[in-house]
């Protein structure tokens, strides 16, 4: 009698197991896998979350982040609305910062204190960025920020997709700089920022040229002269067009590179805003790379001028800012022609039919629709005069995109 218990018992666990086994493979929790994407739910202590204007600065939450393996990362942080026109009152769908009192290492994205959700307000695909940053992965330029599609929670409402990015930032898992030597500072970061003027910022002129300094944050007098006059002697050598002179002054393999990028997809600030440089080791090098939702073909034309310059898809758009001064260079040239040529295979399928561009929606496309249909969110809705105006439906907006990469390609490959 006890040897048929132990049977049965034996039985009843076997079945068991087969059943424990088959719930985990339908939740794929042996693939470890149980959401399309990570979900970041923020609680504001005031619960105004939805309401707030980037004047209000941070606020203290809660976060809760979790992947898509189910795991949860816990704390406490500061949250406020980020950005400069994406910040605009009547923009309706916010980007954010959150800044934790401490390092964390979100989503295995390395560790940061700062994070930016961005919302792809002007971007009826919401692909463009992410397009952007896998361009910049095949091309390897130098600490360009992970990426990560999440759907966002504020204060128990939905706001659909967002992209969660490290900050450009100094840190050894973000833009891995050294500010500080015996003799006095070494490294730096800055952003070409020629239209914005905040008081907490520190800015600075060259000639022409408007920059804000990212890295140190407030430099005091001595840093400041001292990124004033590094960067003098850089932009006097580009001035000066002498090739030797400049490769002494410049990486050139991250200028190709990022050069490259830019112009490929003509990104509408490119010369205005959001390009960064950073001075490492004795040499300035560009990048990286930031905000293309208001690239590849989704400027309004009708402005005439460089809104028109950055819908065409022919033509050369990025030969501004320092790039000025290198875009007429036969040699320079001959660099941008060579990186192009070895990467040629990956331009060729971001437009093409089960290419990059649609393995990429068809990876969020849920993620996407729900956006729309479950956040809420206006496709068709024209928020900035700047942005081309989007097309009623994300089919539409989502072919206006790929012609685009597809137009440009042929005639990059010509010119």
């Amino acid at each position: 009698m006890k040897k048929h218990i132990f049977k049965n018992i034996f039985f009843i666990i076997s079945i068991l197991t087969l059943c424990i086994i088959a719930c985990a493979c339908s939740l794929n929790i042996f693939n470890k896998k149980v959401l399309p994407v990570p979900v970041i739910k923020v609680t504001t202590h005031d619960g105004n979350g939805c309401s707030l204007k980037k004047s209000d600065g941070y606020v203290s939450a809660d976060i809760v982040i979790t992947d898509v393996y189910g795991s949860e990362m816990k704390d406490s942080a500061n949250f406020k609305v980020r950005g400069n026109t994406t910040a605009l009152d009547w923009i309706d769908k916010k980007s954010y910062a959150i800044k934790f009192e401490e390092k964390k290492n979100i989503l295995d994205m390395g560790s940061g204190k700062k994070w930016a959700l961005l919302a792809n307000a002007f971007d009826p695909t919401l692909l463009r960025n992410y397009i952007a940053f896998e361009t910049a992965y095949e091309l390897e330029i130098p600490y360009a920020s992970e990426q990560r599609f999440v759907e966002l929670w504020v204060d128990d409402s939905f706001r659909g997709s967002y992209m969660l990015y490290e900050t450009v930032q100094k840190g050894s898992d973000r833009v891995d700089i050294d500010i500080k030597s015996d003799k006095g500072m070494k490294d730096f970061l800055i952003e070409l920022d020629m239209k914005n003027e905040d008081e907490d910022e520190t800015f600075f002129t060259i000639d022409e040229f408007k920059f804000r300094a990212a890295e140190p944050e407030n430099p005091n007098d001595e840093q400041l002269n001292y990124i004033i006059d590094t960067m003098s002697g850089i932009i006097k050598a580009l001035k000066s067009g002498h090739k030797d002179e400049v490769i002494k002054k410049l990486d050139m393999p991250s200028f190709t590179k990022y050069y490259l990028m830019n112009e490929y997809f003509k990104p509408f600030d490119f010369g205005v805003t959001s390009v960064y440089f950073y001075y490492k080791d004795g040499l300035l090098y560009a990048g990286p790379p930031w905000d293309y939702d208001l690239s590849m073909g989704n400027s309004n034309d009708e402005f005439g001028g460089r809104f028109s310059a950055a819908d065409a898809t022919d033509g050369i758009f990025a030969d501004k800012n320092l790039f000025s001064y290198l875009a007429k260079k036969t040699w320079f040239k001959k660099l941008v022609r060579d990186e192009f040529t070895a990467h040629k295979a990956f331009f060729s399928k971001l437009h093409t039919d089960g290419g990059i561009l649609d393995t990429i929606y068809n990876t969020y496309s849920e993620e996407i629709s729900r956006n729309y249909n479950d956040a809420g969110w206006d496709i068709s809705k024209w928020q900035l005069n700047i942005q081309r105006p989007p097309a009623k439906t994300y089919e539409e907006n989502y072919n206006l995109l790929k012609g685009w990469l597809a137009e440009r390609y042929m005639w990059f490959e010509r010119y």
